[in-house]
């Protein structure tokens, strides 16, 4: 029972930074990420694209399929079928550190052809963070922060080694931040769970 007992602390212990970080995100960062979202919505002509590395790249795919389910244009950056981004498109670029290349490259590309640029990072001072439109700072350890020098890390954390490696951290309350911030479209958009379902894949192996 031990290697499980581990686990429920693990568990435990990710769960109860969750529930802290809800303390230090910064509501106004939140309403103008909701904001960008909303002012393309019902337009077929404006896209979202949605971009992360790694396990932040399974967070996007999560976030950019709710925003299908719930009718906007949206896509996941490395996907075949991803258009030209334009000007007046939206990019929402996930990296708990802001220097991850892939991401910040990408994203300066959309910058370049007028798309507004959305981070999601720990770092807003980081090489994505100096080259968007919109910052949400989620904090969390990341990958490049072993030492734990950012501030919402340390505060929530205390000076303990985490049970969670790497970015799970970042990886995970952002997650839950952006299934919040679902709820909180569906409501101000009048979006019903039942087109969200009509909306939802109906072939699936």
């Amino acid at each position: 029972m031990e290697r499980a007992s581990l686990a429920l602390k693990a568990m435990r212990e990710i769960s109860s930074f969750i529930h802290e970080a809800v303390n230090v995100i910064d509501e106004g960062q939140v309403e103008e990420l909701i904001d960008t979202i909303t002012s393309v919505y019902g337009d077929p002509s404006r896209k979202i694209l949605v971009m992360g590395a790694g396990r932040s790249g399974l967070v996007g795919k999560a976030f950019a399929m709710r925003l299908l389910h719930m009718g906007f244009n949206a896509y996941v950056l490395g996907e075949t079928i991803v258009p030209s981004i334009r000007s007046g498109d939206i990019v929402i670029a996930i990296s708990g550190s802001g220097r991850t290349r892939l991401i910040v490259t990408a994203a300066e590309a959309a910058k370049k052809v007028g798309a507004k640029v959305v981070a999601i990072t720990t770092y807003p001072d980081s090489p994505l963070g100096s080259i968007a439109d919109v910052i949400v700072r989620v904090p969390g350890r990341t990958k490049v922060a072993e030492r734990m020098d950012d501030y919402f890390a340390r505060q929530i954390l205390g000076i303990h080694e985490p049970l969670a490696p790497l970015g799970t951290l970042f990886e995970d309350t952002t997650m839950v931040l952006l299934d919040g911030v679902v709820y909180s479209l569906m409501k101000s958009l009048g979006v019903s769970e039942e087109e969200m379902r009509e909306r939802h894949a109906n072939i699936e192996l």
